[in-house]
């Protein structure tokens, strides 16, 4: 009786178990990078750090083996592409990042759900969206009706196409973005909660033409904060889902690039109620933008940096820097360096300039060695719009070797330059650390960035952002546009208020 029971009890279980739901299958896929088309820069395929299968997992720390998201889904990782900021995309690059896409998308076929990572501001040779053309390949393996989840960088531009076969989307609400592991995890919140509960019934875009540079929008201060801020109150309603709001990105001229709101969730009234008002709200403070930090001319900063007692006092070569767009080797702010006499002689203000690629002088200092002299040119190879390659002399302190991108840093009078075999932006403390400079310790850095980075703020004795040349130029009114909507603020002043009414965008199905 009592083994019949237990067979009774077991064969139930079994039958339990073997009817327990299976879990979704997720799959991971994106490409990311933000283009000037203003620069001459190309971007090549080589310059893509690409990521495939279980490698992927390293770039989402919320999906670490141990987390309970990674226990909610059979997660398929496919493939992702990323590349640092500059010129516009190769076609040929392109086409062969995402037909590898493509093809490991179908093996891994089929997909309940999928969570697509993209920055939204890549510039291709011959596209116009290159977002909105990766997205309708991805659906035409996937299906309409697997949901879709996208992450963006909010200064990515969301055209029609990116709405409209997104069934949710979302963006950073920081810049710097401190907050891109926390959105891509609301994301992808967003997209399990959704796969049992279904697409999302209403879709709200909202066209916003503003365009402004980044280091003018940052949400450290006024209006961004709390424009951004305003964003979190609206998602608590119980008929929306998310909401977000896009800066777009100012140095591509295509006809996407400008801001966009939008929302969406289960509740058109509240849907569209929440998208016209932060486009609203967005509109009415766009005259209070002003750059996160006091910008003036190179010579009136460098002025101030001489004068200040603060170290070490940063100086940002905006409009020549590489993590957003900039070819990251114009030589015009070092070539005005090299002029000031102050930095002339060894015991003037220590300086540093980071950086400029310079491949020739690495090799001759790779002969030389520490304490040789080297003399050769640098920069310019890719931008020399602004200034010609600069000829560089001085004594070699320190060389790093790397298969990639061998650093070396020369000494002329007081100024430590950071010479390169590519460009290479500087983020991080570690980075100057790695080259012995010890950069708290120096009165000037002149680093190639707009706003600085979360490491680069918190060390900062003083601040200002310089108006250099370079493919990211912050006036903006000095760039040739041609290829986006018109009017646009602050491009046309005298522009009529826009009307701000939210657009309904059709569910992808």
């Amino acid at each position: 009786m009592k083994r019949a029971l237990f067979l009774m009890i077991t064969a139930l279980l079994f039958v339990v178990g073997c009817t327990e739901k299976p879990k979704p299958r997720v799959g991971v896929v994106g490409i990311a990078i933000e283009c000037s088309t203003f620069s001459p820069a190309r971007t090549s395929k080589d310059m893509f750090r690409v990521f495939r299968g279980d490698e992927m997992y390293r770039l989402y720390p919320f999906l670490s083996e141990d987390s309970t998201l990674r226990q909610q889904a059979e997660w398929l990782p496919v493939m992702m592409s990323s590349a640092t900021p500059g010129g516009m995309v190769t076609s040929e690059a392109y086409e062969e990042l995402v037909d590898e896409t493509i093809e490991r998308l179908k093996e891994g076929m089929p997909y309940d759900a999928l969570f697509l990572d993209i920055h939204g501001a890549m510039s291709v040779e011959g596209l116009e969206d290159p977002e909105g053309d990766f997205i309708a390949r991805v659906r035409g393996v996937v299906g309409r009706d697997v949901i879709i989840s996208t992450c963006m960088d909010l200064h990515g531009c969301v055209s029609k196409p990116l709405a409209q076969m997104s069934d949710l989307i979302t963006c950073y609400r920081m810049a710097p973005h401190e907050d891109r592991y926390i959105s891509k995890k609301r994301a992808v919140v967003n997209l399990l909660d959704r796969i049992d509960k279904g697409k999302p019934k209403y879709k709200a875009w909202v066209y916003v033409p503003i365009l402004l540079p980044g280091e003018k929008t940052s949400t450290r201060v006024e209006p961004g904060a709390s424009l951004y801020a305003a964003i979190e109150p609206l998602t608590q309603s119980e008929g929306v889902i998310d909401a977000a709001i896009w800066i777009s990105y100012a140095w591509a001229d295509e006809p996407r690039n400008h801001a966009v709101v939008m929302a969406y969730g289960d509740s058109e009234q509240e849907v569209v109620a929440a998208a016209q008002s932060l486009a609203k709200r967005f509109w009415d403070v766009r005259d209070e933008f002003e750059f996160v930090a006091p910008t003036a001319s190179l010579e009136e900063c460098l002025t101030a940096a001489l004068k200040s007692d603060k170290r070490p006092y940063f100086v940002s070569d905006m409009g020549d820097n590489p993590t957003a767009g900039g070819a990251g080797d114009v030589t015009w702010t070092l070539t005005e360096l090299l002029k000031r006499p102050e930095f002339k002689k060894p015991n003037g203000k220590r300086l540093i300039y980071a950086s400029i690629p310079g491949p020739a002088l690495v090799e001759q200092a790779l002969k030389v060695g520490v304490g040789g002299k080297v003399r050769e040119k640098v920069g310019a190879m890719v931008d020399n719009r602004y200034a010609e390659p600069v000829e560089l002399s001085g004594v070699v302190e320190t060389i790093v070797e790397s298969e990639d991108n061998t650093k070396v840093v020369v000494r002329v009078g007081s100024m430590q330059v950071i010479v390169t075999q590519t460009r290479r932006p500087y983020h991080y403390e570690r980075d100057f650390d790695a080259l012995g400079l010890n950069p708290r310790e120096a009165d000037i850095i002149v680093v190639k960035l707009g706003y600085l980075t979360e490491e680069l703020y918190a060390m900062r004795g003083d601040w200002m952002m310089a108006q250099t040349r370079g493919g990211v130029d912050q006036e903006l009114e000095k760039l040739p546009y041609r290829g986006i909507h018109r009017p646009m603020y602050p491009l046309d002043p005298q522009m009529s208020a826009p009307s701000l009414k939210a657009e309904m965008i059709d569910i992808c199905q």
